[in-house]
């Protein structure tokens, strides 16, 4: 049975706002503990901040890997929803594990574990949003599940800097409560989603053979292509917090990605609904520009209002071009390829994605804070350089 559709603005289906209310529940309980846990790496556990770009950048890579498996298993099966609520389920069931951490590795460990299960629900879901969705309002969907997803991200830290304050920085008893969160968003997810009905053209015999891979199409490659370059471009947020400590109270620092998120969920739908009527290639252009602004006044100050400033160009930036890449990849792929496609193209994202976070890490301890959003600045106008370049060739050989 199909979801039935809204009859608000935009005829996104009612399955889509499901899914956004499932990502902002599971988002409060991850980012209740994500907006802490480096503080609580390098305060309470003795960590450096390479361990954290380290810990950081093989938990979110490990997400994107494991997507590729999940979306393949989806196209093979037909199927997206089990898949999805195994993942979230995962996820939920891994943040007690926090709470008992007394190392590093335990903390990597429930991390590698946690993004496991994102990874598992992460293509399947997108490929359910695009199964369930008209071609014409696909962008405003995943701009809206995206916003949704992005209120559950500054809920999640604004809760952490109450709880703290409350209690007096007790990272553990904070952990804790971010479990009830995480439960209630498995529960949603499993009784309030019905997927259509499994159908010919959205199976796949064997979605990995040299054939159904070629069939992607060169459009696609380039999509996957611009994902790696835009991950390079943007390491993990985890630097953002680190970034604010010593300019505010311990307890403060979480507001940075309150900030930076309600920014994000703010222009992620707008954008997203403006994707559907205008050129990809200058909408990720801006966004490549937006964050070259970012990354150069973080990189100039520590004070609390320039980091105020960085982080909501920051979020700017994630609300123009999030949404717009998963656009992308639901238009250049086969119906029976689409949970294949957005593992592929997370997977190489989650590559570039380590890479870069390592690289922020290693300048952040050997050069200081501000070599890190310089590079990124740099990093962020090679990918526009590149983009340019490809728009150009594409305009000569249509002439």
């Amino acid at each position: 049975m199909t979801n039935p559709p809204m009859s608000g603005p935009g005829r996104i289906p009612a399955g889509v706002w499901v899914l956004g209310f499932v990502s902002l529940l599971m988002d409060v309980s991850s980012e209740m503990i994500h907006a802490i846990l480096p503080l609580f790496m390098v305060t309470t556990l003795g960590a450096s901040a390479l361990a954290v770009g380290l810990v950081e950048g093989l938990a979110e890579s490990t997400a994107l890997i494991v997507k590729v498996f999940s979306g393949v298993l989806s196209d093979y099966a037909g199927k997206r929803k089990g898949l999805a609520v195994l993942g979230y389920a995962l996820g939920a069931l891994t943040k007690p594990l926090f709470a008992v951490a007394a190392s590093t590795g335990m903390v990597l460990s429930a991390r590698l574990l946690d993004r496991v299960g994102k990874g598992i629900r992460g293509a399947p879901r997108d490929a359910l949003i695009t199964d369930i969705t008209p071609p014409g309002v696909r962008g405003a969907a995943f701009g809206l599940r995206q916003s949704l997803d992005t209120v559950g991200a500054f809920v999640g830290p604004l809760v952490a800097v109450g709880l703290m304050l409350l209690w007096a920085n007790d990272f553990r008893r904070v952990f804790w409560v971010a479990v009830a969160p995480g439960a209630a968003a498995v529960l949603l997810l499993a009784l309030g989603v019905r997927e259509p009905a499994p159908s010919e053209g959205r199976r796949s015999s064997n979605p990995l053979t040299r054939r159904n891979l070629g069939r992607l199409g060169a459009g696609y490659w380039r999509v996957v292509l611009l994902g790696a370059v835009f991950a390079l471009a943007r390491f993990s947020e985890a630097f953002l917090v680190l970034r604010a400590q010593g300019s505010v109270p311990l307890a403060l620092i979480p507001l940075v990605m309150v900030a930076m998120n309600i920014v994000y969920a703010a222009s992620a739908y707008p954008f997203g609904r403006l994707s559907d009527r205008v050129d990809h290639g200058r909408l990720l252009g801006a966004g490549l520009l937006v964050l070259t602004a970012a990354d150069l006044v973080l990189a100039a100050s520590p004070h609390w209002s320039v980091i105020l400033i960085g982080v909501s160009l920051w979020g700017v930036h994630m609300g123009m071009t999030q949404g717009l890449l998963a656009t992308m990849v639901a238009g250049t792929a086969p119906a029976d390829l689409r949970g294949t496609a957005f593992g592929m193209f997370n997977v190489v994202s989650g590559a570039a994605m380590l890479g870069a976070s390592l690289l922020a890490g290693l300048l952040w301890e050997r050069l200081g804070p501000s070599y890190t959003f310089l590079a990124g600045a740099a990093l962020s106008l090679a990918a526009l350089a590149l983009l340019m370049a490809r728009r150009a060739r594409a305009v000569d050989l249509s002439a």
